[in-house]
């Protein structure tokens, strides 16, 4: 598998993809990141672009991720929203998991929202459903489907009993 090779390849498997915690605000469209590639107050985001970049990518796709190298004495995110406004935030000598979790706080959306969303993207109202709950409670009501056992028997033909362990039926 070539995709498991080079430096922790985990980063690389949609399971590790798919755990990142920042999914960004409806209104974000641009994040930019500013690091340098050398320098001890750029550690942390440097950590923060190599374990959680990945991850935000895959959590927001609509979202266009920027970075910036060697351009800036000092690393800071900047974050671009629909109405033409900037926020500036400030990371200077900070470690990965501080930026990711002041990031969550500010930019993220919060956990009951994501809940809320999810519950939303479900689609309860789907006519393939059907069960407790729903509008349908069982598939023999769907036209075109065998009526229910319950009602009108099956045809023996219908039934493995009958097929395969009655020589003379």
């Amino acid at each position: 598998m070539p995709f498991m090779k080079g430096i922790e390849p985990i980063r690389r498997t949609l399971k590790y993809l798919q755990q990142g915690r920042l999914v960004l605000k409806d209104n974000i469209h641009i994040f930019s990141i500013n690091y340098n590639t050398s320098g001890r107050t750029h550690s942390g985001i440097r950590g923060f672009i190599f374990w959680h970049l990945a991850q935000v990518q895959f959590k927001n796709p609509e979202v266009q991720v920027i970075t910036f190298k060697n351009m800036t004495p000092s690393p800071f995110i900047q974050c671009y929203y629909e109405n033409g406004k900037k926020m500036l935030i400030d990371v200077d000598d900070k470690d990965k998991d501080e930026i990711m979790d002041h990031l969550v706080k500010v930019v993220g959306k919060s956990k009951e929202l994501l809940a809320r969303e999810a519950e939303l993207r479900e689609k309860k109202d789907n006519p393939a459903n059907f069960g407790y709950g729903c509008d349908k409670s069982c598939m023999c009501t769907v036209p075109g489907q065998v009526p229910c056992p319950q009602v009108v028997p099956l045809p023996n033909h219908y039934r493995g009993k009958f097929k395969w362990y009655q020589n003379n039926v």
